[in-house]
């Protein structure tokens, strides 16, 4: 059921925010040992809030568009009061003394915190399975990952334990986990809505978005984070549409690209490809006009990514030494040695890997050679962009080369998880928007999802093709629901 259609039943008095909070919460008390999805849930809160917002609506107070709707926050996001650990042992027991604001953004419009979900260390993952608090697993196949880094909020809609979520997108975290569980995952435009409190991985590539069931409730949630924030100098000033309104337009007319790249990329699947090939198919049958068009510099991405992400990484994780906040290592002798031990056992081993490239990429003599270079292959990528956006109103790939891996598949080759992002990347260096919805179904029950890619600010264009696709797709009828864990 939608938020929308939740809110009815809340203003109508069929049902009350507090009994909406408490079936999420069993749901959560039946599939949290299975799934490992949340890092705290906030249950007594949850329910407070409720409480208290049933009580401000049969006083007729006015409410915002998120009222009693439960939602689950990335771990990575600042919650006052709340743990925010980023899955890691160096922040374990940080409690922020204050609020990001797109989380201020959801409180203010009433939504409700189930918890904080599960993530990759620092964010730094492509399957969940870095966390200090052990992996997350697929809800559909708990055999298998469900992506990352944004794992636990992509599992947390997935399993029916919220509404809807929040994830961030470094190269792909929103997007491939969104592919890998069955649900809908969204990346804004880079600055389109703020990073003020989101603990930075890689600041130029980091952007914040919703998950949810269906393309209208990520339109709600991107209504209600988006927008200009003065306490973050990258974020932009334009002014929000609003997202809801064209999603019922028609989109006959409009020129999607299949970008030639995508299908012919090493390792896509064939179940994979058949299945957005698909979906391509059903756009045009909509209206739709499919043109193919050229990025030659897109396989680029990964090598450019893993050169620009690293190094700034190295540089924003710098602040983690044991000394005014985090994790501290005990019986070192000097001030050296107790930042060096806080680090090294403070971060796990793939966070450590990334900051150790970041810095020998940064470092004097390489910087040219590596940064400097990656950069260049950065605006060699947004340029082909440009080019393809000259011909088509918006692009389509596969959101991920496959389904969902089953976890430990890639625990002793960096390589190939790196290259669960490849699609997905490239997005992130030339700061586009772009959607992962479901297209489909492996033949042995686990989700596809098809990539939409739109130019800067075009939020409202892609919502409005998703919605028209997943309504004449109707995937999510279609889903195997005994695949979910019980």
């Amino acid at each position: 059921m939608t938020i929308s259609a939740w809110r009815q039943r809340l203003q109508s008095g069929e049902v009350s925010s507090r009994e909406l909070v408490d079936q999420h919460l069993k749901r959560i008390e039946v599939s949290e040992s299975s799934l490992n999805v949340y890092v705290e849930v906030t249950a007594d809160r949850a329910r407070e809030e409720a409480s208290r917002i049933d009580e401000a609506r049969a006083a007729g107070d006015s409410l915002g568009s998120l009222a009693g709707i439960p939602l689950a926050i990335k771990d990575n996001l600042c919650t006052q009061g709340v743990r925010t650990t980023c899955a890691s042992r160096m922040l374990e027991r940080f409690v922020p003394p204050y609020e990001s604001t797109v989380t201020e953004r959801l409180w203010t419009s009433g939504g409700v915190l189930m918890g904080k979900t599960n993530l990759d260390e620092f964010a730094m993952g492509g399957s969940t399975e870095t966390s200090a608090f052990g992996p997350t697993l697929n809800p559909w196949n708990t055999s298998h990952v469900p992506g990352g880094s944004s794992g636990g909020s992509a599992a947390a809609v997935a399993s029916g334990s919220c509404l809807a979520s929040l994830g961030s997108d470094t190269g792909g975290s929103i997007r491939q986990p969104a592919s890998f569980c069955g649900v809908v995952g969204l990346k804004p435009t880079y600055g389109r809505v703020s990073r003020w409190g989101l603990v930075a991985f890689a600041s130029s590539l980091d952007q914040v978005g919703p998950f949810a069931t269906c393309v209208a409730d990520a339109a709600e949630l991107l209504q209600v984070i988006a927008g200009p924030d003065p306490r973050d100098s990258t974020c932009l000033k334009a002014d929000v549409p609003d997202y809801t309104a064209a999603l019922d337009q028609p989109i006959k007319g409009l020129k999607v690209g299949m970008i030639r790249e995508c299908f012919e990329a090493e390792g896509l699947d064939a179940e994979v490809k058949a299945s957005v090939q698909a979906s391509a198919a059903q756009l045009e049958a909509l209206g739709a006009e499919l043109v193919e068009v050229s990025c030659p510099r897109f396989n680029d991405g990964i090598a450019t990514y893993y050169v620009i992400a690293p190094s700034e990484a190295s540089a924003n994780l710098a602040r983690y030494d044991g000394v005014k906040y985090g994790f501290r290592a005990d019986n070192a002798e000097s001030l050296a040695a107790m930042t060096s031990c806080s680090r090294a056992e403070g971060f796990g081993a793939e966070v450590q890997r990334r900051i150790l490239i970041g810095t020998y990429a940064l470092s004097a003599g390489y910087v040219d050679a590596y940064y400097k270079k990656a950069q260049q292959v950065r605006t060699l990528i947004r340029r082909d962009f440009d080019a393809a956006f000259q011909q088509v109103d918006l692009l389509l790939t596969p959101t991920a080369p496959s389904t969902a891996f089953r976890t430990g598949a890639h625990a002793d080759d960096p390589l190939s998880m790196y290259l669960a992002d490849l699609l997905t990347i490239p997005v992130n260096l030339a700061g586009l928007p772009a959607i992962s919805v479901p297209c489909g179904f492996s033949q042995s029950g686990l989700p596809i999802g098809v990539q939409l890619i739109g130019n800067v600010l075009q939020e409202a264009r892609l919502l409005q093709v998703a919605h028209q696709y997943e309504q004449a797709a109707d995937v999510f009828a279609a889903r195997p629901e005994a695949a979910l864990v019980p």
